[in-house]
């Protein structure tokens, strides 16, 4: 059996834009370091208008943002400011804590900013949920070719090439354009693999892949990825964790005692500003979206 299981997306209608969740799950809390997963758009946002994230914390994890429309200015409480665009991306290590917002830039929003893309957590592996926090950006990212269809590696190591992103656990992440009759083997050295079809259509094994669904691959089996009329597909995943992670809101830790203490501070105003944009926050919620204990 090629698939083990199927998650459907919740989703989150924004107003201009759809956000599509699939991890965590009710089944499901992970697949490899991955404990959240959310893709969003295709959308044409308002002429004038655009995505505005409030500065918001994390800890014991990793957020990961990869566009395929669109661009997003990334500040966070380290100083760091960068706009993430097609091609690049953006890695932010929570460890301890971080303060960061997202927002649509201003060159793109007198003409209405285009938005599609994934964003994803990666919890921090046991003994490195505390590490400093830190951000990086890499572009120049390794593709791999057969006739028309591409895929770009976005972490780890796939089809022979290694992307230079920074893995805290063992990562695999990439992005597969196929093309009409492309075809392209799934390699099957990860513990745990899953991939989501972001748009066109696609099949694994002969299996369709439902948009925006995760579908969740058996582990050690190769596979092949193929599209008819050409299709862009997400895989992701990587080493499966032995200790448990929980979830509330912002917040990731194998600890509910560290997530219980860092409910308090982000309360108590205790983290660290966003310089360029302190002047709104998100507030903690009482009842969030997104809890997850095991």
């Amino acid at each position: 059996m090629s698939v083990i299981d199927t998650i459907q997306p919740v989703t989150h209608d924004l107003g201009q834009f759809q956000v599509r969740r699939v991890l965590p799950s009710r089944g499901r809390t992970m697949i490899g370091p991955f404990i959240f997963v959310d893709e969003f758009g295709p959308a044409q946002l308002d002429v004038g208008g655009g995505m505005d994230v409030r500065p918001h914390p994390h800890i014991n994890l990793a957020t990961v943002t990869w566009l395929f429309e669109g661009a997003i200015d990334h500040r966070d409480s380290l100083g760091t400011l960068a706009t993430i665009r097609p091609g690049q991306v953006n890695l932010m290590t929570a460890g301890r804590g971080i303060v960061h917002s997202e927002r649509s830039p201003a060159t793109e929003r007198a003409d209405g900013p285009r938005l599609y893309g994934m964003q994803t957590w990666l919890a921090l592996p046991d003994g490195q949920e505390e590490i400093d926090p830190a951000f990086e950006a890499q572009t120049g990212l390794p593709e791999v070719e057969d006739g028309d269809t591409k895929a770009i590696v976005i972490m780890g190591e796939l089809w022979g090439v290694r992307a230079p992103t920074t893995t805290h656990a063992a990562t695999i992440y990439a992005e597969i354009a196929l093309a009409p009759g492309g075809v392209l083997p799934v390699d099957a050295g990860a513990d745990e693999r899953a991939v989501m079809l972001v748009g066109g259509e696609a099949s694994i094994d002969g299996i369709p892949l439902a948009p925006y669904a995760l579908t969740v691959l058996a582990p050690g089996a190769a596979m092949r990825l193929a599209s008819g009329g050409g299709g862009r597909v997400m895989l992701l995943g990587g080493e499966a964790f032995a200790t448990k992670r929980h979830v509330w809101w912002n917040f990731v830790s194998s600890s509910r005692e560290r997530i219980n203490a860092a409910k308090e501070d982000w309360r108590a105003g205790r983290f660290p500003l966003v310089p360029g944009d302190s002047d709104e926050f998100i507030p903690l919620p009482e009842v969030p979206k997104t809890v997850s204990y095991p």
